[in-house]
């Protein structure tokens, strides 16, 4: 499953479309700074999930799995989730970028519109520290191996991972880091006894991460 991801990660040359019918409209004049970054954890959370796979179809084969460059473009993480961030990230979005008469970036303004556009900016911002995220991976992975058995103390996993998801930071300034701690305490707020499910995500990010 794991390959699958990587695979479908890279995305095609042509632009893909974004489905964001879950997201509230913006209105038709492109904004300037992101709108979902404090609409609410609903909302938020939406645009991060949406922006995801807008931005796996679309900007990984360049960009980097998780946003994490291999320095064939800008690791975005570093890019400052406040206005100037935002303006540089939608100038080159909307229009592209050429150099030498080389295009380096398609321009996806119109063809997936301002949407979208802010969805996959929320996903990019709210990308946590990787190296955050490796020094918790010891205590992640106990955390996993004890809901994959089954047999845990849900309620307390559920609140360490809270923690341990409030002390990993995002790299571009963003209040709330999208990690897989954060995921895993989600998915047991909303299924307590859907223990493999939390497991499965932290399997996931671990593997990722390595």
């Amino acid at each position: 499953m794991f390959a699958a991801t990587l695979a479908l990660a890279h995305g095609d040359v042509a632009p893909q479309p974004v489905n964001t019918d879950a997201l509230p409209d913006v209105g038709e004049e492109w904004l300037t700074e992101n709108p979902y970054r404090d609409a609410g954890e609903d909302v938020w959370q939406a645009a991060v999930e949406i922006g995801a796979s807008g931005y796996n179809q679309n900007c990984a084969r360049c960009h980097g799995l998780e946003v994490i460059s291999g320095g064939l473009a800008p690791d975005l993480r570093f890019l400052e989730a406040e206005e100037f961030g935002d303006e540089w990230f939608m100038e080159r979005f909307i229009h592209g970028y050429t150099q030498n008469g080389i295009t380096k970036m398609p321009a996806f303004g119109e063809l997936l519109g301002q949407k979208a556009a802010w969805a996959i900016r929320t996903y990019v911002e709210a990308r946590p520290d990787d190296m955050a995220v490796e020094e918790q991976s010891a205590e992640l992975k106990e955390i996993r191996d004890k809901l994959a058995s089954g047999d845990a103390d849900v309620d307390a996993l559920r609140a360490r991972l809270r923690e341990i998801a409030g002390e990993i930071e995002t790299l571009s300034g963003a209040p709330v880091a999208d990690s897989i701690a954060y995921r895993a305490a989600n998915q047991l707020d909303a299924n307590p006894e859907d223990l493999s499910h939390a497991a499965e995500t932290l399997t996931i990010g671990l593997s990722a991460a390595h």
